[in-house]
């Protein structure tokens, strides 16, 4: 069974602590593929239109954007997890029934979930 209710003031303090440092990880894994992208033995053009294509779509994701709200901590956190922004050992402080939920989530849409 999915979570069901509010999630713990405590899982919403610790994922309010801790978003910052995930977002900012994964900018910095970002910022170096992107990297890649520019060093690439390719027009500049060519190396310019994919890096901004590549900017665009990452603009989406939820390493990088993610609704402030307690309601949505759960998708929240399974989103960050489904997009490799997060792993298990990354919500070792959270609740029980949050982890469970989190696991289950993954489960339910065959993620592969480390």
């Amino acid at each position: 069974m999915l979570f069901r209710g509010d999630p713990s003031e405590k899982d919403w303090q610790l994922f309010r602590k801790k978003i910052r440092g995930w977002q900012d990880a994964y900018m910095g894994k970002l910022v170096q593929e992107y990297m890649e992208i520019l060093q690439k033995d390719v027009s500049a053009s060519e190396r310019f239109w994919t890096l901004e294509e590549r900017i665009k779509k990452d603009r989406k994701n939820p390493g990088l954007i993610v609704e402030m709200s307690r309601r949505r901590l759960l998708s929240n956190l399974a989103n960050l997890a489904a997009y490799g922004v997060i792993h298990k050992s990354d919500l070792e402080e959270f609740s029980d029934k949050m982890k469970k939920d989190i696991e289950e989530i993954m489960d339910y849409n065959g993620i592969d979930y480390k």
